[in-house]
């Protein structure tokens, strides 16, 4: 096979003698003292040179060259790397980490990227739940993989993003499960006295998330204003322990206006937290957290489920999650009228439909109350309320006349 010569760093073209196929090649640098290069393939001449102008030109912009030969296996890995890994949270990325090798890859690495599509797509949603995965995991796998597409498609790796083609499998609905205002009380007494009583009230009147309650400064907390400022949480990462990270999205980061419950069980709690630092001594690891072991270091969120638990074992109410603490305080505020988008902020979401359907049971609520407050509004008032009105106003003798 003999190269068509052409300028240098302009690439060449040639055919193969074995298939007959032709080939296009780019010099993409240097590794290890060896020039590095991408080969481009096709069935005609004018389609590799196609492809040999598009790669001199993202090499140019600085863009990565389209993988023809590249599997979806090894995009991932590229991906989960230098893209996933610095712009997302250890958690989301031990996720993306985790959905990757165990469950695409496993089904469809092998197929090359360039050759991607929906079908593929479709097979690996199939055949995940056909093992039995649950539809919310599979779900989060194709949202994994729709991440990584859009990446491709941004780096013209591939023209579009096959996963956006095909409808990730829906999900059951599950009731979300709350305590009533007299349980909400029960519990507040049945925590009454315990070292994270402010953090068990914290979660009930605030919503706030477990992770963004251990995460929680006390230069963030402003007792006197009666607010309080989530900025980070706290996770545990996969190698690394407990981590401060970024809040779940950019709503997360928010303030909040704080109760009077809260602020009372706060000031408890930072007098407890004094003495504790006292009776530590040396021992003590000052970092600024509102919630801290006996020594001052951050609080395992597993150890926080498990004294949750206990606090429960000792009442009737029903054995909810940490987390339905958080839907509770969603659920009390809109029974009582407080607007949607209200109680989106102060949950943190990031839309207000979001809110609505995770909170849709009081919606039947909401709708009866505003039909109730409509009646009001339109009720025709009667005649005797009318003329006493007017007579009080003083308008027109003959009105006057009415009431003798």
């Amino acid at each position: 096979m003999r190269k068509a010569r052409r300028g240098n760093r302009e690439g060449s073209i040639y055919r193969r003698k074995s298939d007959g196929r032709w080939c296009a090649s780019i010099t993409t640098g240097w590794r290890a003292g060896k020039r590095t290069s991408k080969t481009f393939y096709g069935e005609t001449r004018e389609e590799v040179a196609e492809k040999l102008v598009k790669g001199l030109r993202d090499r140019h912009q600085g863009l990565p060259l389209a993988a023809e030969r590249d599997s979806l296996a090894q995009f991932l890995l590229h991906w989960l790397e230098h893209t996933a890994k610095p712009t997302v949270r250890p958690k989301t990325f031990v996720d993306y980490e985790i959905n990757a090798r165990l469950h695409i890859n496993p089904v469809i690495g092998h197929v090359r990227l360039a050759r991607l599509t929906a079908q593929h797509i479709q097979t690996l949603i199939q055949e995940n739940l056909s093992t039995g995965l649950h539809p919310k995991t599979v779900r989060n796998v194709h949202a994994t993989l729709r991440a990584a597409l859009n990446n491709a498609v941004r780096f013209n790796l591939i023209v579009r993003n096959p996963a956006e083609l095909v409808d990730a499998p829906r999900v059951p609905h599950s009731e979300t499960k709350f305590f009533t205002p007299e349980q909400s009380r029960e519990f507040l007494r049945a925590c009454a006295g315990h070292r994270l009583e402010a953090l068990f009230t914290a979660c009930l009147s605030l919503g706030l998330r477990i992770g963004e309650a251990l995460g929680l400064m006390w230069d963030a907390v402003a007792l006197e204003k009666r607010r309080l400022v989530v900025l980070q949480a706290l996770q545990r990462v996969k190698g690394n322990g407990l981590q401060l990270v970024e809040p779940k999205s950019a709503r997360s980061r928010r303030t909040v206006a704080l109760p009077e419950q809260a602020i009372r069980a706060l000031k408890a709690h930072r007098r407890r937290q004094q003495r504790e630092r006292i009776i530590a001594g040396s021992r003590w690891r000052e970092i600024g957290l509102v919630f801290t072991t006996t020594i001052g270091t951050p609080l395992d969120a597993r150890a926080v489920h498990r004294q949750y638990r206990e606090i429960l074992s000792k009442t009737n109410l029903p054995k909810l999650r940490l987390h339905d603490l958080r839907h509770t305080a969603a659920t009390l505020l809109l029974a009582q009228g407080v607007h949607p988008r209200v109680v989106m902020d102060l949950l943190g979401h990031s839309q207000i439909s979001l809110t609505l359907n995770t909170y849709s049971h009081v919606i039947p609520a909401l709708r009866s109350e505003a039909a109730d407050k409509m009646t009001a509004i339109l009720k025709p008032k009667s005649i005797s309320t009318t003329v006493k009105t007017t007579v009080k106003s003083g308008v027109g003798s003959h009105h006057g006349e009415l009431t003798n």
